[in-house]
């Protein structure tokens, strides 16, 4: 299998980056984690073919980690897709994506498609599979506008990827990335506590009860954009590849 970084950067553009999503692909997987305003434009560069994805897991509905959905699924009905599409995310996702679609292209969410699209709430910690995927959320903690929050645990093709969406430290965190052969982690600071977020210096306290295999740091400010030179772990950037 292979996760691929299509954005990796905060809400801000920090560092130019695109703002989150993530295609993981296998033999019998082909998924996005998040999908941000900057993702359609984003998947083209790099030559992802959009209608071949099957799923999209979306862990909240702030705009740089949900508001992609109303461009690619226009793409997708331009574009003649025909296959089914399937959208999970924390509760009140079917009318938090209904509003969004209807704030930036009206009357969209009641044009006919040429494709099945459903669109389906996750409860925390019940695991839920999609074909060859086995997805479990986590809550995590990251305010109270924008929620619920979710982080994933993702089981596919005998590997095991794991995201801790935007969240300040929480114990969910432990069981959400235990053992993961890939622990993808929020950084958004080196050590300054920012309310809702998740430092390096947080992470790091707690990574030997976490024990990932492989550890990479996204969603980066300034702040720790420029100290990447000494942290010690492997950081995210636009267009990089994870071979599981």
């Amino acid at each position: 299998m292979q996760l691929r970084f299509v954005g990796c950067g905060d809400a801000f553009g920090s560092g130019g980056r695109s703002n989150t999503c993530f295609h993981l692909t296998g033999l019998r997987t082909n998924l996005l984690i998040d999908c941000g305003a900057s993702s359609l434009p984003a998947l083209k560069r790099l030559g992802i073919a959009c209608n071949d994805i099957e799923l999209i897991l979306i862990t909240h509905f702030h705009g740089d980690h949900f508001a992609g959905l109303p461009f690619l699924l226009l793409d997708a009905q331009f574009s003649r897709r025909t296959q089914p599409l399937v959208i999970v995310g924390p509760p009140g996702i079917e009318a938090r994506l209904t509003q969004v679609m209807e704030a930036l292209f009206e009357h969209s969410s009641r044009t006919p498609r040429k494709f099945e699209l459903s669109v389906i709430e996750l409860a925390p910690e019940q695991p839920t599979r999609f074909g060859a995927v086995c997805v479990t959320p986590f809550p995590v903690v990251h305010g109270n506008s924008g929620g619920p929050f979710l982080g994933y645990r993702i089981e596919a093709e005998g590997k095991i990827v794991a995201y801790t969406a935007d969240t300040e430290w929480t114990d969910s965190l432990i069981p959400l990335g235990r053992d993961a052969d890939l622990l993808i982690a929020e950084a958004y600071t080196y050590d300054k506590a920012v309310k809702n977020h998740l430092s390096l210096a947080a992470l790091e306290a707690h990574l030997g009860e976490i024990g990932p295999k492989r550890l990479v740091l996204t969603h980066m400010s300034d702040d720790i954009l420029g100290r990447l030179d000494r942290i010690g772990h492997v950081a995210a950037h636009d267009g990089m590849s994870i071979d599981l």
